[in-house]
């Protein structure tokens, strides 16, 4: 009798840890989802824009020295212009959250919805348009994709999933080799922080394979993976 209460004492105590932990991992996959799109998008920008990142602002910054430098038949205005987008994404995202509660709220739904209906219209006018190559419509799609980016990156920061920025994996890659792999309590390469590098290194390899069929086709995904993320967000992030 006595072994049995104990054993029920230990399944009941050992029950809410195991609860504790579902939560964080059903966030983590959602903020892996993310980055796995600013991986799709990129690829959209650099091979369907004219070598322009949407998403990770660091390329941006190279490509327009380089091109300033007098590297030959690399953008200068496709960059700039991301780079600003980006920016102003983030600050519009910022003074909106920058009153509310760290985690998921309404306001977080309803940027990340802006950013879906942004992507929706870059989708149509890569359809619409019949010449999408010309390089003031490049610029212009780039440059929302980039905007909703930058509002994604700040969203990521105001969520606060540990490791997970969805816009750049430079310092998760730094973390993975400094910290996870030679940690004396327990090194190991299965982690979060590989998660992210392999969620970019699909997105950027289903971009490329998606842009074979259309330039709308890739943005499509992104829209329905950033929809999903919203809705389950909304739902179930607490």
């Amino acid at each position: 009798m006595t072994s049995a209460v104990a054993s029920s004492g230990t399944k009941a105590a050992s029950t809410p840890q195991e609860n504790a932990s579902s939560p964080e991992k059903f966030r983590l996959m959602l903020m892996m989802a993310l980055t796995l799109v600013t991986g799709v998008v990129d690829a959209v920008g650099y091979l369907g824009l004219d070598h322009i990142f949407t998403g990770n602002m660091t390329g941006n910054v190279v490509i327009l020295a380089m091109a300033l430098a007098g590297a030959a038949n690399l953008p200068t205005l496709g960059p700039l212009v991301a780079l600003g987008a980006f920016l102003l994404g983030a600050a519009v995202a910022g003074f909106t959250l920058q009153s509310s509660p760290k985690g998921w709220n309404r306001r977080v739904t309803l940027l990340l919805t802006a950013g879906c209906i942004a992507l929706t219209g870059t989708a149509a006018i890569s359809l619409i348009v019949e010449d999408v190559g010309r390089p003031s419509i490049r610029v212009i799609v780039a440059a929302v994709i980039a905007m909703h980016m930058g509002s994604q990156a700040l969203i990521a920061r105001h969520l606060g999933v540990r490791d997970m920025t969805t816009v750049v994996i430079t310092s998760t890659m730094t973390s993975l080799a400094g910290e996870s792999l030679v940690s004396k309590q327990r090194p190991r390469l299965l982690n979060r922080r590989l998660g992210a590098v392999l969620a970019m290194f699909a997105g950027a390899a289903i971009g490329v394979l998606l842009l074979h069929i259309h330039l709308s086709v890739p943005i499509g995904l992104g829209i329905a993976i950033t929809a999903a993320v919203t809705v389950l967000g909304s739902r179930r992030w607490h």
